[in-house]
């Protein structure tokens, strides 16, 4: 099939923005040795490919350009990660192999037409193409946008996404979109009580081995418990601990990150952690900054990881420790 004829009429050379979320090993086979890949990729399929920055768990990567650039990026990224596929079967005994999954990031107020009336459109897509289409139930955290998650054949993910391009064409988002941004504080880590936790969206969890569990459990969807209700957020924890009270010294040159623009920043720790917190002011003569936090053991621990996630990206502009 010519380009022309996948082409939505009159809409050839109509510029579209695709985001995909990703996870850091994918993202790094996407990029490649020195960019390598990367830079083929951009080269070969005409669009623009910006991989965003950070180091995170979760990355997002975003595909510009006419539709037919776009199609020729995602038929590049599709057969990539079916190499990657290959390549890790050689070292094991499996031997169906498991089908090239893609996912990508939609605004939600767009989801409804990708969806159909009662599911007509998202069934037609699956049925047309061969490919696994899910659009999740829930936005992503502190976003009005949902993953989009494609998995089938190269062939059938190029299909598709040519399909749901179409449909994003034809009815746009509505309103504004809040872009989801995935939280570099995930790689720091604290310790409590002899156990690692990281946060994930709006709930601490305790920190597996490897952030490809992290992935796991996203993809499951496991009900975490939201913190500040009465079940504890923590496994092992009374449903209301007695509160404690913990103290930090800061570096006043480090202070502000902490705090952010007009507070924006502690509110924000506050509000995530329930924990309180109290910035003493500057002691003359002092370097330092007294922090004293109070809450349950669980806000403390969670307080304290988000306070040293903004330290270590200020200190290294990078997310470990």
């Amino acid at each position: 099939m010519e380009p022309s004829k996948i082409q939505p009429e009159g809409g050839l050379n109509v510029t579209l923005t695709i985001r995909l979320l990703m996870h850091g090993k994918e993202v790094g086979s996407i990029i490649g040795k020195k960019g390598e890949t990367v830079k083929k990729m951009r080269e070969e399929s005409g669009a623009r490919i910006n991989i965003s920055e950070g180091n995170c768990p979760e990355r997002i990567v975003t595909i510009t350009g006419p539709t037919d650039t776009i199609f020729k990026a995602f038929a590049m990224i599709a057969y990539k990660f079916e190499e990657d596929i290959i390549n890790s079967m050689s070292n094991s005994p499996a031997t169906s192999k498991p089908p090239v999954t893609l996912r990508l990031v939609v605004p939600a107020s767009q989801c409804g037409s990708l969806i159909g009336k009662g599911g007509s459109k998202i069934k037609e897509m699956r049925e047309s193409t061969g490919a696994q289409v899910q659009v999740a139930g829930d936005m992503l955290p502190n976003s009005t946008e949902r993953a989009v998650t494609i998995s089938g054949t190269p062939e059938a993910i190029i299909q598709c996404v040519k399909q749901i391009c179409v449909v994003m064409l034809e009815s746009p988002p509505k309103g504004a979109t809040i872009p989801y941004r995935p939280k570099p504080a995930s790689t720091p880590v604290i310790f409590s009580g002899g156990q690692a936790y990281t946060i994930q969206g709006q709930y601490a969890i305790p920190h597996p081995d490897q952030l490809t569990k992290l992935h796991q459990l996203a993809m499951q969807q496991t009900p975490f418990t939201p913190l500040g209700q009465a079940t504890p957020a923590f496994p092992g924890l009374d449903a209301s601990p007695p509160a404690s009270t913990h103290e930090l010294t800061i570096p006043n040159d480090l202070i502000g990150c902490i705090i952010g623009r007009q507070g924006t920043k502690i509110n924000e720790i506050r509000q995530m952690s329930g924990a309180q917190i109290k910035i003493a002011n500057a002691m003359e003569g002092s370097s330092e900054r007294q922090i004293t936090i109070t809450g349950t053991p669980a806000n403390i621990s969670l307080a304290q990881y988000l306070i040293n996630a903004r330290l270590t990206s200020e200190v290294t502009g990078m997310g470990t420790l």
